[in-house]
């Protein structure tokens, strides 16, 4: 019988890439999700029956443990951006990692792999980061060999990074950016997908990794690259982060008052805390070289998926590529 995993939030941005991959080879895929209705296209990965979403609550030990039955391999890649009701980052981000990685252990599993994020840091005023890290530390407590993958911020088809805020320039002629000069490393995410698949087939050791592209740009820069890409103009306007704080302190305080009927997608404090340190591969960390990854840059994917943002659409998409045939 083939070997199974259990990919908890399997059907997120970076778990749906896991989970394909993983079934291309050949492994039964069991995708823990909140809402196994809203997932049923990771189906489509295998063959019939290869591939299954599954009901899983990461906040409930029965629930966890009830998913992972029979997994020869498990991976976590649950994580939230903004707090929201009872998905807090301790309740999702420590807690949660904690509790795949204890159960796992308790199951007899071998085999873990557990997606952070660059920028994971105990001392870090974030509490994002902060909880990141004691994610990482309660994995490989009962884990010891566990591969943790810290990305830099990731860019896919369809990631809330460059979608977003190509979005934007259809709204505004002005770009609005907060750490206009933090830097940042973009990776695919095929490639964080590519790097947790060694791991999950013992292919590489265990430890963290910490995943960035071969490009390493700031904000402002990687939204000029975007620019292009969409063929916009924008005026790119860097906010001051005092001025940044106030307006995150404002949002906040309104999805309190408003009992989180607000949830504040736009801008908190913690992001601000985040945006305002450089976000890029640590001097000497493990990373795709030690995978024997090649990772891809940025202006080999992005036209692929942002060009539904140019003014003609698919129409300029096509007067490029008649450019590169000519050329």
């Amino acid at each position: 019988m083939s070997k199974m995993v259990t990919i908890y939030g399997g059907s997120g941005f970076v778990g749906r890439y896991i989970a394909r991959r993983m079934a291309n080879e050949g492994w039964r895929v069991r995708v823990a999700v909140r809402r196994p209705n809203e997932a049923m296209f990771v189906k489509t990965y295998g063959v019939v029956g290869q591939v299954e979403p599954v009901l899983c609550n990461i906040r409930d030990d029965a629930s966890v443990a009830l998913v992972m039955k029979g997994a020869d391999a498990v991976v976590n890649c649950v994580g939230v951006l903004n707090e929201l009701s009872k998905n807090t980052f301790d309740a999702v981000q420590s807690e949660g990692a904690e509790r795949v990685a204890r159960l796992a252990a308790a199951e007899g599993i071998e085999r873990m792999v557990h997606v952070s994020a660059i920028g994971a840091d105990a001392e870090s005023k974030s509490e994002y980061a902060q909880t990141k890290a004691a994610g990482e530390a309660a994995v490989l407590e009962h884990m010891p060999g566990a591969m943790i993958l810290r990305p830099s911020v990731i860019f896919g088809t369809e990631d809330q990074f460059f979608n977003r805020f190509a979005g934007m320039t259809r709204l505004s002629p002005f770009l609005p950016l907060v750490g206009a000069e933090t830097k940042f490393q973009p990776v695919f995410v095929d490639d964080v997908a590519k790097a947790a698949v060694k791991g999950l087939l013992g292919e590489a050791e265990g430890g963290v990794y910490e995943l960035g592209g071969p490009d390493v740009a700031s904000f402002r820069e990687l939204m000029k690259v975007m620019l292009d890409v969409i063929h916009r103009r924008r005026v790119i306007l860097g906010m001051p982060m005092f001025a940044a704080r106030i307006m995150a302190g404002v949002l906040d305080i309104v999805k309190f008052v408003s009992f989180q009927l607000f949830p504040n997608n736009i801008l908190t404090r913690d992001q601000v805390r985040n945006l305002s340190r450089d976000n890029v591969v640590a001097e000497g960390a493990k990373g795709f070289a030690d995978l024997g990854i090649e990772p891809a840059t940025i202006e080999s994917v992005l036209p692929d998926y942002l060009w539904k943002f140019r003014p003609s659409g698919q129409y300029d998409a096509i007067k490029d590529s008649a450019k590169n045939l000519r050329a």
